[in-house]
């Protein structure tokens, strides 16, 4: 039996990565800010800490894989929370296990970025520089002058690269890293933004050529996939799983 760290284990896709990896047989430590093993607050360095700690302590040292899920919509406000948790949140989380990962057997970590990083045009307003270059005050201030929706977009397209960026290193440990990319999946807080005046109208006229949005456990099987022995040599993908949106808005990217 492994044991398997997930961040933002209380949410809709989260929650379905829980049950998918104890299908497996495989004991699950859930990180959330409520109803969760190890509650803590993303959005503060002190919080990751505490849940680096605590994850630590719950695997006696040793993890065979992580999942850094937790993530708030663009609809919450202000919108530097979205930048705290999103990114800043996720690769501290990731760096900071990333010695329990070292121990585990066959480790490996998913990261959960979001379709709407590439369907959303880059623009040059700085905001992915200062995610990628560790200015978390400077970012939040740059979100908090921004649209929600725009802020979300920006710190999932991040972390991906961040993601990306980290396959040497991780490579030399031993660690496989990944991220997945999904669409629109009917979650709680899909359904918070849905209510939005403005974000709601975009989400329903979102393109979906397999004509359905899709499924937690959809998303959880994908994740299941990477972590496994299946994807045993898979390192520094970005897999989209969003009824090939990716593939219709950017079809010759390839």
């Amino acid at each position: 039996m492994g044991v398997f760290a997930v961040t933002g284990s209380s949410g809709g896709i989260g929650r379905a990565i829980c049950e998918r990896i104890s299908k497996a047989g495989h004991r699950v430590i859930g990180v959330d800010v409520r109803d969760a093993e190890v509650v803590a607050d993303l959005s503060t360095p002190a919080g990751r800490s505490e849940a680096i700690a605590a994850v630590e302590a719950a695997c006696d040292g040793v993890l065979d894989g992580l999942v850094a899920c937790a993530g708030l919509g663009g609809t919450v406000r202000p919108a530097s929370l979205v930048a705290r948790v999103n990114y800043f949140g996720a690769v501290a989380v990731l760096d900071g296990l990333k010695p329990c990962l070292a121990r585990g057997e066959s480790p490996a970590a998913v990261a959960i970025s979001s379709n709407s990083a590439t369907a959303v045009p880059p623009g040059d307003d700085g905001l992915v520089e200062r995610f990628l270059d560790g200015d978390e005050d400077g970012a939040a201030a740059l979100a908090d002058e921004s649209d929600g929706e725009l802020v979300y977009a920006r710190s999932k397209l991040a972390l991906a690269r961040a993601v990306r960026r980290r396959v040497a290193e991780w490579g030399r440990n031993g660690i496989r890293l990944n991220a997945v990319a999904p669409g629109p999946v009917l979650t709680p807080l899909t359904e918070a933004a849905l209510q939005h005046p403005v974000s709601g109208p975009l989400i329903k006229a979102f393109p979906v050529p397999l004509d359905r949005w899709g499924e937690p456990s959809e998303i959880a099987e994908a994740v299941w996939f990477l972590l496994g022995p299946q994807g045993s040599w898979i390192h520094g993908v970005v897999l989209f799983v969003d009824g090939g949106t990716d593939a219709l808005l950017r079809g010759d990217v390839y």
